[in-house]
C-alpha cells in the first residue's frame, strides 16, 4: 500500500478502525434451521468482536419471507430436532468408517 497521499493514510486508518470496532446488538435473536423446522431463539444483549464481523444489517420483519414449507417450532422442539440430526450424522459417519474396507472404486 502506498503512503504517498493523505487519501491513502485516511483509507488505511479507516479500515483499521472498522476492524477494531465491536458490535453490540440489543434484542438479538438466532434463527436455528433444522430441515423444514426453524425457531428464533432470543439472545437479548449480544456483543460481537469486530474481527468476526464481515457484514451487518437489519432485517425488515414486515418484508421477510420464508418458504411455505418452513414450520416455526418451540426452542425445545428445535433442540430435539438438532440433536436427532447430529446423532443421525454421527451414525452415518460411523457406518461409513466401518464400510471403508469395501472400497468399491
Amino acid at each position: 500500500m502506498s503512503w504517498a497521499g493523505p487519501e491513502d493514510i485516511y483509507l488505511s486508518t479507516s479500515l483499521a478502525s472498522y476492524l477494531d470496532t465491536n458490535a453490540v446488538l440489543e434484542g438479538a435473536c438466532e434463527r436455528v434451521i433444522v430441515g423444514d423446522l426453524y425457531c428464533d431463539i432470543p439472545l437479548g444483549l449480544y456483543v460481537i468482536r469486530g474481527e468476526n464481523v464481515v457484514l451487518i444489517g437489519e432485517l425488515d420483519l414486515d418484508k421477510e419471507e420464508l418458504p411455505s414449507h418452513m414450520t416455526c417450532v418451540s426452542p425445545a422442539e428445535i433442540r430435539r430436532a438438532k440433536k436427532a440430526e447430529r446423532e443421525s450424522s454421527e451414525l452415518k459417519g460411523m457406518m461409513k468408517q466401518r464400510m471403508d474396507f469395501l472400497d468399491m472404486d
